[in-house]
């Protein structure tokens, strides 16, 4: 697994139980306990956890609130590439409720080639790419700013989502399991998920290959609820064997199907 992946994963995985030790750490991503310290280090240098004995605790809000900057940087072109695969999905005309998320936040600017559209986002990042967009209709869903995420969570989203219907649901998601199905490593962005995936006609995951095989903290929705996933995984993987028997599309970055 390239550096900027598992550094994303770790981090994630962190933030999802709040502190993990170097052994778990280790055994999930498949990695020696010394690379693991090496990941720590770095994360920690960087302000998004604190190193303790034996492992690492997610640090509180002020200190995670460069957490989406600082990740967005990681694998941008991989996120680019499933940005457009997932974008190329989309029919002009249509009405589109993008997700939260750094990758959901890289498909946003391609999001405009397929206008005219209306466009309800779930991330003030994704806002700011597509306001004053020739074409786009743009619809900000009400709620709380996450931070660290710039995710908008709470009743205010869920009441939103309830008064509304859309063709398409681009979803992103912290990982995905052929047992758990679609999961989340946090709880309001769970919850803002469950809503969106009933408000739609369809609904497309995109996610890179870091999240296969992942087991989060929050239940979304089993692999069948969605229609569509994009990713950059490789085909042979089983838990992509495990998408297509759920009778999900699968659809690879680099455009080919499977």
């Amino acid at each position: 697994m390239p550096v900027p992946d598992r550094l994303d994963l770790t981090l994630r995985l962190v933030r999802g139980s709040g502190r993990l030790g170097l052994a778990e750490l280790a055994e999930r991503l498949g990695v020696s306990e010394m690379t693991v310290r090496r990941d720590l280090d770095q994360l920690q240098e960087q302000g998004l956890v604190r190193r303790v004995r034996g492992g690492a605790v997610a640090l509180d809000v002020p200190a995670e609130a460069a957490g989406f900057a600082v990740r967005e940087r990681w694998s941008s072109a991989a996120k680019a590439r499933l940005g457009r695969a997932a974008a190329e999905l989309i029919e002009p005309g249509g009405t589109v409720l993008l997700d939260a998320g750094t990758t959901t936040a890289e498909l946003a600017p391609h999001l405009i080639a397929r206008a005219p559209l209306t466009v309800a986002v779930l991330s003030l990042q994704a806002a700011v790419r597509l306001a004053d967009q020739p074409g786009i209709r743009l619809l900000v869903i009400g709620g709380e700013s996450r931070a660290g995420e710039r995710s908008l969570v709470g009743p205010l989203a869920l009441s939103a989502l309830d008064q509304l219907r859309f063709d398409t649901f681009v979803m992103s998601i912290g990982a995905v399991h052929p047992d758990l199905g679609w999961s989340e490593f946090d709880l309001d962005d769970a919850a803002v998920k469950r809503a969106a995936l009933r408000r739609a006609g369809r609904t497309v995951v995109v996610a890179d290959h870091t999240k296969l095989g992942v087991q989060a903290f929050a239940r979304v929705a089993p692999l069948s609820a969605v229609d569509t996933f994009v990713t950059d995984g490789s085909p042979a993987s089983p838990v992509l064997d495990a998408v297509r028997e759920a009778g999900v599309s699968l659809v690879l970055a680099e455009g080919a199907s499977a």
